[in-house]
């Protein structure tokens, strides 16, 4: 049987190869901590279930769905960005629910990508910014993930040099896996340089409300005035409400991109299941306590991670956004790799966590480590770690040289 066109596209799923290595750990009676996945492991609000109880079961609710989203579930998406950042939006013609923010952008790039489209995308970045326009029959040109000024020179030089000229540039802030956060100042500059060069621009707003820093909450793109001209944003129920199985997210912004979105969605699905969209709806316009307290979870979390790892002799800054460290690997070991040293970290730490080649061959000095185990989990790692640390130079003596990259 001959290969097919798009999965010949697909490099190996990276993190496939640790997961493996995860099961055969624990099949051998391990406990391994798993900083891993983004998998948030926080209780959904207690009253977006009790409405997503009350609503399940009934003739009316359990049928086919509305795939752009229940009227209701985008009036309160509108609602969220009007008092969070100041944007108004229309719900019927600027808000589509998604099942998701990662297939909200793998259809996106299925409405907008003819074969050959030239895409910018960050490296490193999340696997989907990528993949979900080469699936599509696109070609992708990185650029770096940084908001500052190397990226302008970046983004200048792909626009010179790319034949053909490039349709679309995705951004992620802040960033997974890097944890960087953009700027007001930066959207302008990024509007402005699309509007210049007719690019689309696509914005992955995932962790709008994981941060740390209460006087700078990270902003939304379409803050811009003139940003929805050129602009559609991606944002997710997923980390905010802790309710990453449900497979609730939202696009907004640019009517005409939207329309386009509505369209392929309309062949592909019939939406998220109706109770899960009234669950979500009545979170987006319930309570907000819910959400600090996640915050202030995540944040001593973190500040667990920084301090403890950095005990164990693997020091690193602080991320200031999202759930995830973006940790160089320790000097030892860096000619490892980032695929053999998390798959080493299994093996000898009983720690997994996501290799940085898995989110562009540019993070390959790095692994990206998330706060998904509590205080005393992550605690525990770091003295699974610093042990290791400690006898590698016994144990690992004959590792380096077999594994290391020319």
């Amino acid at each position: 049987m001959t290969d097919f066109h798009r999965i010949k596209r697909l490099p190996p799923y990276v993190f496939e190869q640790v997961n493996r290595a995860k099961a055969a750990a624990r099949n051998a009676g391990a406990d391994i901590i798993d900083l891993g996945m983004g998998n948030p492991d926080l209780p959904a609000p207690k009253h977006v279930i009790e409405k997503l109880v009350e609503t399940a079961g009934k003739p009316r609710t359990d049928r086919y769905s509305a795939s752009k989203g229940i009227a209701g579930l985008r009036r309160a998406q509108a609602n969220y960005y009007e008092r969070r950042f100041g944007v108004k939006l229309n719900p019927d013609t600027q808000v589509v629910a998604t099942l998701g923010s990662k297939e909200g952008f793998a259809n996106m790039a299925q409405a907008i990508t003819a074969p050959g489209d030239v895409v910018l995308v960050p490296n490193p970045s999340y696997p989907i910014h990528a993949f979900g326009f080469l699936m599509a029959g696109g070609v992708i040109r990185s650029v770096p993930a940084e908001p500052n000024d190397e990226m302008f020179r970046a983004l200048e030089r792909a626009v010179i040099h790319s034949i053909p000229k490039p349709i679309a540039l995705v951004t992620c802030y802040p960033a997974n896996p890097t944890a960087y956060v953009a700027s007001l100042d930066f959207y302008r500059e990024l509007v402005a340089f699309a509007k210049k060069h007719e690019l689309i621009l696509l914005s992955d707003l995932a962790y709008a409300e994981v941060y740390f820093d209460d006087a700078n909450p990270p902003p939304s793109m379409l803050q811009v005035p003139g940003a929805m001209d050129v602009a559609v944003e991606f944002t997710s129920m997923s980390k905010t409400f802790s309710m990453a199985g449900w497979r609730m997210g939202f696009a907004v912004g640019n009517e005409r991109l939207l329309a386009a979105l509505t369209r392929v969605k309309s062949y592909l699905d019939y939406g998220a299941y109706t109770p899960i969209q009234v669950a979500a709806a009545a979170a987006l316009n319930g309570p907000e306590d819910c959400i600090r307290e996640m915050r202030d979870i995540y944040r001593k979390r973190r500040d667990a991670l920084v301090e403890s790892f950095g005990k164990a002799g693997w020091d690193f800054p602080a991320p200031t956004a999202s759930m995830f460290a973006w940790v160089k690997i320790p000097e030892p070991y860096r000619q490892l790799g980032s695929l053999e040293f998390s798959k080493l970290l299994v093996e000898k730490a009983s720690v997994a966590v996501a290799p940085g080649i898995g989110f562009g061959e540019h993070g390959d000095d790095y692994v990206r480590i998330a706060i998904v185990e509590n205080e005393q989990r992550i605690r525990q790692a770091a003295r699974n770690i610093r042990k290791f640390f400690e006898t590698a130079d016994r144990t690992l003596h004959n590792v380096v040289p077999l594994v290391a990259r020319g």
